[in-house]
């Protein structure tokens, strides 16, 4: 059923937010599925993420919001309810808005499709019951590769980190999933990656350029793969480097695809085709309006 555009509303939340790619995959999506619903990007710094969602609640239309840095875990404490992986993670980055009944203002529950978007990216490029993988950088991100990496199969992974005390959760993420999490100093994250099969890189765009350096020594060759999350701009140095040794990349656009599809199907459950097909056709959709092609 078509939902009409003047009173269905939803965006994508962070600070900052211009170069988000989500409105024109959700507008995709909503188009292919005849869903009327606006998406707009807007500009929420941490200091204001209260009153927005205060705004939020007591605002006629609004479907869903998707959360981008920094305000993943903020989101997380503020929410009604948090599904799982997200309370395990401590991080949203996906509320779904029900209407109010009185009073009380909008229900919102926070979800977290960054771990099927890992997992999903992965999968796509044939990563199965990877060994010993390895992710770079331990903040909001980290966790839900860290998810994602178990649900397809891992047992153990290695985190590099340039504080490890400041990672701890991601000890106590492990050990609620079942897979054994090795935090590493930053020193150690060069030898690491080039033994690994597969790295997810969750780092900023940039951070990670002086590892690349390291690895663009001519000995260094890999038949591993990595995700890179930072994909503008892209290809980034890691992702150059890496391919250049020899190995596959992942570019951080594929796991924003595959997380946004889900995100269409938690906003909007009643029109979303909720089938393998279905799923691809929305995948296809998205793949074209930022013009990569479907993996």
């Amino acid at each position: 059923m078509t939902v009409p555009a003047a009173q269905s509303r939803a965006a994508v939340i962070g600070s900052p937010i211009g170069h988000s790619k989500s409105p024109l995959l959700h507008a995709a999506a909503y188009r292919m599925l005849g869903i009327g619903c606006s998406y707009t990007s807007i500009d929420v710094p941490e200091p204001e993420l209260g009153a927005f969602i205060a705004g939020v609640r007591t605002t006629p239309g609004w479907r869903g919001l998707s959360v981008t840095m920094p305000l993943k875990g903020g989101v997380a404490r503020i929410v009604d309810v948090v599904t799982e992986p997200a309370a395990v993670l401590g991080v949203v980055n996906t509320v779904v808005v029900d209407p109010a009944a009185g009073d009380t203002g909008g229900h919102l529950t926070g979800h977290n499709t960054d771990v099927v978007g890992v997992a999903n990216a992965l999968a796509a490029a044939g990563v199965q019951d990877p060994d010993t993988p390895v992710i770079l950088g331990g903040g909001g991100t980290a966790a839900a590769a860290v998810a994602g990496l178990a649900r397809l199969g891992a047992s153990d992974v290695r985190v590099a980190v340039r504080r490890p005390e400041a990672a701890a959760d991601l000890l106590r993420l492990g050990a609620a999933l079942g897979i054994d999490v090795v935090l590493l100093p930053w020193s150690d994250a060069a030898d690491a990656v080039t033994k690994a099969g597969v790295v997810v890189s969750t780092l900023p765009p940039r951070a990670a350029d002086p590892l690349a350096a390291l690895l663009a020594d001519p000995g260094f060759r890999t038949g591993g793969i990595l995700l890179d999350v930072a994909y503008d701009p892209w290809p980034s140095a890691l992702a150059s480097a890496w391919q250049r040794a020899g190995g596959r990349i992942v570019p951080g656009l594929d796991m924003l695809l595959h997380q946004a599809v889900e995100q269409v199907r938690l906003f909007f459950p009643d029109a979303f085709p909720d089938t393998a097909e279905g799923r691809a056709a929305v995948l296809d959709v998205m793949c074209d309006a930022v013009g990569v092609a479907r993996r």
